[in-house]
């Protein structure tokens, strides 16, 4: 097969506009009777060549790790925090959490990384206190609850043993038991107190 600026003409003359202008965008990969032929059908036709787009350089980037994460849901929480703010974000070691829990210790958790420029705008979204109140609907206020001997807000509904009870009494009893009460917990003063509020 020959490789003639004649052969190549042959071939673009049969070709559409659309299929010549793709071919355009690789003008700097054929060789040159092929360009050359290229050229003369574009001409020939009276088509204004496209314009070819230069590649981006990659450019190295300087990331600073804000936060380590042992859960991924937590780490993922922060980067849409931080996405939604803007900041573009990254979970390194994602991925190998992803494909086994047990890796994000070894590795020493998930790191929230941002770029280097970033880096103070990103930490003050982050320690920005979560609102004590929160209006919702015509008229209603979610108040954050608070623990009724400290005060703090560094509560969570159970000990994380109510379920595992539940759990090990349908292993045993083969009798599903649900849990005995709702049970809030201080992280800040240990304080439990059951629910009230139904």
């Amino acid at each position: 097969m020959t490789n003639g600026r004649e052969d190549f003409a042959a071939r673009y003359t049969q070709m559409g506009e659309m299929e010549l202008m793709e071919l355009a965008q690789s003008y700097d990969r054929l060789l040159e009777n092929a360009q050359a032929a290229l050229r003369a059908e574009f001409a020939r036709r009276g088509l204004e060549p496209p314009e070819v787009e230069e590649k981006g350089v990659l450019e190295f980037r300087s990331v600073v790790t804000l936060r380590r994460y042992r859960d991924l849901a937590e780490a993922m929480v922060a980067r849409a925090v931080l996405e939604s703010a803007g900041i573009e974000a990254w979970i390194a070691d994602e991925n190998l959490v992803r494909m086994d829990w047990f890796y994000s210790n070894m590795v020493g958790g998930m790191r929230l990384q941002v770029a280097e420029k970033d880096e103070a705008a990103a930490q003050e979204i982050l320690e920005q206190q979560a609102p004590q109140t929160i209006e919702y609907g015509e008229n209603e206020t979610y108040q954050q609850p608070r623990c009724p001997k400290c005060g703090s807000s560094e509560i969570v509904l159970g000990d994380g043993m109510e379920s595992g009870r539940s759990l090990v009494a349908l292993a045993v009893a083969g009798v599903p038991v649900p849990p005995r009460k709702e049970v809030w917990h201080c992280e800040a003063c240990g304080v439990k107190w059951a629910d009230t509020e139904k």
